[in-house]
């Protein structure tokens, strides 16, 4: 499972033109989940999430979590996150958990997440979507 943590002051999820979700102030998380990924890792990376400190805590520090900054969470599953790119140009996914076994570990690390206390805005699985974000910072940060 990989997770792509964008710190953002505002983001949304938009599906032909409809929005899905949208934040104010938190994280954009893209979720990627591999083949053999079990329950356990989506609730263990949820609550890394959670507590990643990456907000400011007023000295200019990152010292505050999610949770510490009242912040809300847009998670959008993102099977491209497990491409493999080592031979050649083309990406292939074959390490990329099916949708049969990726949906229901996207839910439960949106579950596990607002189990947290956080707020969580969800993109539509499988779906095409468009997101589009106020990356603050930048920060962005890769979890495995």
């Amino acid at each position: 499972m990989r997770v792509v943590c964008q710190r953002v002051s505002e983001a949304r999820v938009s599906i032909e033109g409809a929005l899905v979700g949208e934040i104010g102030l938190g994280l954009v998380v893209l979720l990627g989940v591999e083949r053999g990924d079990r329950e356990e890792d989506a609730v263990r990376l949820a609550g890394k999430v959670a507590r990643l400190r990456i907000f400011d805590d007023g000295d200019g520090r990152f010292d505050r979590s999610l949770l510490d900054v009242g912040g809300s969470a847009l998670v959008v599953s993102q099977f491209t996150l497990i491409a493999d790119t080592r031979k050649g140009n083309r990406p292939s996914f074959a390490l990329a958990a099916p949708p049969e076994e990726a949906q229901p570990l996207y839910e439960a690390f949106c579950a596990a997440l607002a189990d947290t206390g956080a707020d969580v805005e969800q993109g539509v699985f499988g779906a095409r979507m468009a997101v589009s974000l106020v990356n603050d910072g930048p920060v962005t940060i890769v979890l495995d």
